[in-house]
């Protein structure tokens, strides 16, 4: 009999963690072990507005796949969908190619895509912050900006260049915000002129920004967010977005270049492709990650609705990375378990709390319930982030990227990327992904059956 095949399609938090597992506990010659993803690396994401600001470098958040896995085969490329009678996934290489992958056990941990609204001349004009791409971009076109607009004496041009806007009072945008606000202070020492133009501004349609922090701290960070000059709007969303003005639901009129899009995430649409039942366009699935529907088929991370099990009231699992990689470990388990005609494990884990690094020495914490804010919050920030980075080089880059910078200062240099605009938002259209039927179809023909 042919040894059984795993597929796991995506290497974020969960796939990652669950590869890692898988490798442990089956031997070699048990089953083969597939990952399909686009890049041979696992971004380790909550540090990427440290990558926006230059703290850190780009590798330094890129853990090696090879490095990581040892016995793993990698398609490089995207799952773009799956037929599950003949139990095939139809895979479009980064080279355009199209491929098929059989399984016998599928794990589905294809992460999430940048929230976009219909919103006129998002899509064109604004940045965003999500891959590694994305943060290098951004980084270059703010300190563009700045030299652009130390370079003219237009009025109304040094005003555009010299505001910024981030859509978004979660994590990512809270964290995008303070991290570049730094970044163009320092460089607003180079150019001294420029220091009273500058404009930050933070909005979100909610009412409180970081609700997942609790309501102290979270005024806190509204706090400490208004200290270093940045303007917070709540109740306020984008209407339009064009070259050089953005206009708010507010309709207030603000000229800018520079529009940060970080609010919220959506599901891959492959889980809504999969004929399955969803929630939100996350997959839905059992306590033990397995989909009742597709047989053989398990789903975890940002594209699955996990129960959460340890929740008063239930619900699903929030779409965190403390959680995904827990999942992925005992995802794992349960599909050794199911190749040797075991029970499940349910999955359940209790939230340890969140951390935000604003950059500087301003940090909040609340780490199993404790409210922390200032040094001791930096410090378990900081350690938080060196323990959970799945890799001992790129903890090592991240360690001396931060030593570095607190003993001689960062550097505010372009890269040369600015001419480019790589965006997540393309990627949310779903023609690139195949229904159920043509999923099929596309799965015979590749086959040639």
């Amino acid at each position: 009999m042919a040894r059984p095949r795993i597929v796991v399609i995506g290497a974020g938090f969960a796939g990652l963690h669950a590869l890692r597992r898988l490798e442990r506990r089956i031997p070699r010659a048990a089953a083969d072990i597939v990952l399909v993803a686009p890049n041979d690396y696992m971004l380790y994401s909550p540090l990427l507005p440290q990558v926006a600001s230059g703290l850190l470098t780009p590798q330094s958040i890129a853990v090696s796949l090879h490095r990581v896995l040892r016995r793993t085969r990698m398609v490089p490329g995207t799952a773009m969908g799956v037929d599950p009678s003949s139990r095939t996934v139809v895979i479009e290489k980064i080279n355009g190619e199209k491929t098929t992958e059989r399984y016998d056990r599928l794990v589905l941990a294809p992460g999430s895509l940048t929230r976009a609204f219909d919103i006129a001349g998002l899509r064109e004009h604004a940045f965003g912050n999500k891959n590694l791409a994305e943060a290098v971009v951004l980084r270059d076109h703010v300190l563009a900006q700045l030299e652009l607009a130390n370079a003219s004496d237009d009025p109304v041009e040094r005003e555009e260049r010299c505001r910024f806007i981030v859509v978004g009072g979660g994590y990512t945008g809270v964290e995008t915000a303070a991290s570049l606000e730094r970044l163009t202070e320092d460089m607003a020492r180079r150019y001294p002129e420029l220091r009273s133009l500058i404009r930050w501004h933070l909005v979100d349609i909610a009412p409180h920004i970081l609700p997942e922090l609790g309501t102290k701290l979270g005024d806190e960070a509204l706090d400490l967010l208004r200290g270093m000059g940045i303007e917070v709007k709540l109740g306020v969303s984008v209407k339009e977005v064009t070259e050089n003005r953005v206009t708010l639901t507010d309709d207030r009129v603000l000229p800018c270049r520079t529009l940060i899009w970080t609010a919220g995430t959506t599901p891959s649409p492959l889980m809504s492709a999969l004929g399955g039942e969803t929630d939100r366009g996350r997959l839905v699935v059992g306590a033990d990650m397995a989909a009742e529907s597709l047989d053989g088929v398990f789903a975890l991370g940002d594209a699955a609705a996990v129960p959460d099990l340890m929740k008063e009231g239930g619900g699903y699992c929030p779409p965190t990375a403390q959680f995904a990689q827990r999942q992925g470990v005992v995802a794992a388990d349960n599909v050794v378990a199911s190749l040797l005609g075991r029970p499940l494990t349910p999955f359940g884990h209790r939230d340890l709390g969140l951390v935000v690094d604003l950059s500087g020495k301003d940090a909040l914490a609340r780490p199993l319930g404790y409210e922390l804010s200032g040094l001791p919050a930096l410090g378990v920030t900081r350690a938080y982030h060196l323990a959970a980075v799945p890799s001992a080089p790129s903890r090592a880059r991240v360690l001396a990227n931060w030593v570095i910078d607190a003993m001689l200062g960062g550097e505010v240099a372009r890269l040369g990327f600015h001419h480019g605009k790589p965006s997540a938002f393309v990627d949310i259209e779903g023609d690139h992904y195949l229904d159920g039927d043509t999923a099929k179809a596309e799965a015979k023909r590749l086959s040639g059956g």
